[in-house]
């Protein structure tokens, strides 16, 4: 057998919780002295740390070094053990086939020598994987049952990345970054769109907790999620409370999930323009108002045809003289009376709180009767018969809970318009456009006089919603 020239040493470990690689560090050093001792000469190194040789996800180093065997550019493989090579029979059954096409037999490991050259190196190298098989599968349901336990008594589950606004005990509150998920949380009430959340943040020099850039996905991850208001989660449902400190409640996660269901419903994706897209109507017609730039001049216009509701086509009005209008309008709404009388009595906690409550039951109700029917205690008939007022009580505390998110842009301003009139252009556009629709129903703008180049206030009409 010629001597080896050019060998591959292959490290691997499943799972790294303090990200130190030191499992991997081990192998490496056992593996260098035993190629050492051999003779051989090491061409590289192949290590795919944090990664699982039995669920079959895709190992990066594994497939490079294949790869270098097939091509040739290796000529033995050292491993600390064949566990951490492959824990599949398939795998190994393919890694065999590319190294006999190769000419590649010497397989060294620190505990035994295989040859894959001949039947007997691969039958020891079968009974090795089938038996790495075997009780990675038993691991495998030990872990399961073992994160079934924890979810059903409250206790976090594993994992290599610590939550943001935890510690790495996953239970102790960072107040820090919990302070700034209250934030994120009262912004994103208020009307503030996640990805202006997620441009704040970065503004800020907030990262995750790997250290990268937040973005919409992943905030809206954060902002859902039970763990933020102390309860459990389980393969994606809500199962109880966690014995970890809450950072918002209940009430408040409800109210985040609404807004988020009610804008899944309207679908707007696309930054913002102009503040008062979707709160116009022409005063000829009554159609709505679309927002339509022409060159760099921002406009509303009535337009014609079918896909815009049949407007009549014979409106136009600038934008921005008009958003400054209803503006001023809507800052000494603020300070109305009739606004502090309409807001007077509206306990927004308390009611989302009620309502949070409700919906726990509703849902609870459910469960009940779906186990009932598993259990065959009740009919099918009986089953549709009870869960339909149920679903339309649990749908009507929803869309509650849905109408209760218009009013909470205004939480803390009624009263202080003159305030928050300094403080309006330092707000973004989202933020501007909640606080306008949370007291604005509509606006009504009327056919000006031809050749007039400014904008009468006469010519529009506000209808409030507050």
């Amino acid at each position: 057998m010629s001597p080896v020239r050019s060998a591959a040493i292959y490290a691997r470990i499943s799972s790294d919780h303090d990200g130190t690689g030191l499992g991997v560090g081990r192998q490496l050093e056992d593996c260098r002295k035993l190629a050492a001792d051999r003779g051989w000469t090491v061409a590289e190194e192949y290590v795919d740390n944090d990664l699982s040789a039995y669920s079959g996800k895709a190992r990066p180093a594994y497939k490079r070094m294949v790869a270098d065997l097939r091509d040739g550019l290796r000529d033995a493989v050292v491993v600390y053990n064949l566990d951490r090579l492959t824990r599949r029979p398939m795998e190994l059954e393919q890694f065999a086939e590319t190294c006999q096409a190769a000419g590649v037999r010497e397989l060294a490991t620190v505990t035994v020598d295989i040859d894959l050259g001949n039947d007997d190196g691969l039958f020891m190298a079968r009974m090795f994987a089938a038996w790495a098989a075997k009780e990675s599968g038993r691991r495998s349901a030990r872990v399961m049952r073992k994160m079934q336990a924890n979810a059903a008594e409250g206790r976090p589950h594993g994992g290599n990345r610590r939550p943001f606004g935890y510690e790495n005990d996953r239970i102790t509150v960072r107040q820090d970054e919990a302070e700034i998920i209250r934030q994120l949380v009262a912004r994103y009430l208020a009307g503030e769109s996640l990805r202006s959340l997620c441009m704040w943040l970065e503004d800020n020099g907030v990262r995750t907790t790997t250290g990268v850039q937040w973005h919409s996905p992943s905030l809206r991850g954060v902002l859902k999620s039970g763990r933020i208001a102390g309860l459990r989660e389980h393969h994606g449902e809500i199962i109880g409370p966690a014995i970890w400190d809450a950072i918002i409640t209940p009430a408040q996660r409800d109210r985040v999930l609404a807004r988020m269901a009610d804008q899944a419903v309207t679908g707007r994706r696309s930054p913002r323009r102009y503040l008062l897209s979707g709160l116009l109507r022409c005063g000829k017609c009554g159609g709505k108002l679309y927002s339509s730039p022409r060159g760099d001049r921002r406009r509303y216009v009535c337009i014609s045809g079918p896909d815009h509701g049949g407007g009549c086509g014979r409106l136009t009005v600038t934008a921005e003289p008009l958003e400054q209008m209803l503006t001023e309008a809507i800052l000494q709404r603020l300070d109305s009376p009739a606004l502090a009388d309409a807001m007077s009595g509206k306990d927004g906690d308390s009611l989302a709180a009620a309502l949070s409550d409700g919906l726990a039951a509703d849902q609870s109700q459910l469960d009940e009767l779906a186990d009932m029917f598993g259990k065959q205690e009740i009919s099918a008939r009986e089953w549709r018969v009870a869960r339909e007022p149920i679903e339309r009580r649990k749908n009507e505390r929803q869309r509650q809970l849905r109408t209760m998110t218009q009013t909470d842009a205004l939480a803390g301003l009624p009263g202080n318009g003159s305030q928050l009139r300094d403080q309006w252009p330092t707000l973004n556009l989202t933020r501007q456009a909640a606080i306008v629709s949370a007291i604005l129903d509509h606006g009504i703008v009327d056919p000006g006089q031809s050749g007039s180049r400014a904008l009468d206030p006469a010519r529009v009409r506000a209808v409030w919603r507050v």
